[in-house]
């Protein structure tokens, strides 16, 4: 039983984490190679907080302020740049993260961070807590998608320039997508940090980013159910198939060609065909 708990629970983080790059990528356009940083922003926050002696939750809305608070930081430094630039810009993000916590002592330098306190609940109370936060940032995602913002979202990332011309302020939803984004990825960090007790400069390099965006393109950029069962699938399946662990890239980069080459539209649009022609056949029937 102890073991599945853990796979919950990693599956539980792993889409909390996907959500919160499917929000900035998937539904704003906006290209990120260096998300893994936003995870390791509140990881960090959230074991110093309870190192400290804070508890555990109250670490959480720390970590997700903190991570929110330089999304925005890295969103007003990205406002002029698009596409490839865009995607540099964040992957620098995430190299200038790891060399910091590298020469910091206080956050455990090269060696990291080991013996992060307990989160103060049991593994099945911490199992249920992150698949919560999980659907939690499921539901937020479906209600910003069917939203004025979400509608915004989708014509920045279709074509910014013609919002502009239209009187939207595609800086400000653009600041908007990087703040709620890296805020999730900051409670996936909290999150992160107390299941698995330690964390370093290695868990959050740019391996990690490129592994997260896998899960968003597999699952369908900008879909949150894609996504979701994407992430869900790609964070167990190195526990299912140990020998995917030691492979785990190369089997990460034949997705992501297959799904570009075959379906681009990712499991969203797999899923979509599939229950498409099941409804064209009942209506046939009928």
């Amino acid at each position: 039983m102890a073991y599945e708990i853990t796979l919950l629970t990693t599956m539980g983080i792993s889409v909390l984490f996907a959500l919160s790059l499917n929000l900035i990528t998937g539904f704003c356009g906006q290209i990120s190679l260096g998300h893994a940083a936003f995870l390791g922003i509140g990881a960090y926050a959230s074991a110093m907080c309870s190192r400290a002696g804070m508890p555990f939750l109250a670490t959480i809305p720390l970590a997700m302020l903190l991570a929110g608070l330089v999304g925005i930081v890295v969103g007003l430094a990205s406002l002029r740049v698009r596409a490839d630039f865009l995607a540099i810009t964040t992957m620098g993000v995430g190299f200038l993260f790891v060399g910091i916590v590298r020469q910091q002592d206080a956050l455990g330098g090269e060696l990291g961070i080991s013996g992060i306190p307990d989160p103060g609940m049991s593994k099945t109370a911490f199992m249920l807590l992150s698949l919560a936060m999980a659907a939690a940032a499921a539901a937020l995602s479906f209600y910003i998608k069917r939203s004025w913002m979400g509608r915004v979202f989708s014509g920045i990332s279709e074509d910014e320039d013609t919002m502009r011309v239209l009187g939207i302020d595609a800086p400000a939803y653009k600041l908007w997508a990087f703040a709620i984004g890296t805020a999730l990825a900051g409670a996936a960090g909290a999150l992160y940090a107390h299941h698995l007790k330690f964390i370093g400069p290695d868990s959050f390099g740019f391996v990690e980013s490129i592994t997260v965006l896998s899960m968003v393109v597999v699952g369908g950029i900008g879909s949150v159910l894609g996504v979701t069962i994407a992430a869900a699938l790609l964070s167990v399946l190195p526990a299912w198939f140990q020998v995917i662990g030691d492979y785990k890239l190369l089997v990460y980069g034949g997705l992501l060609f297959l799904m570009m080459r075959f379906a681009p539209g990712g499991l969203a649009s797999i899923l979509s065909a599939i229950f498409g022609k099941s409804r064209a056949k009942e209506a046939g029937a009928a």
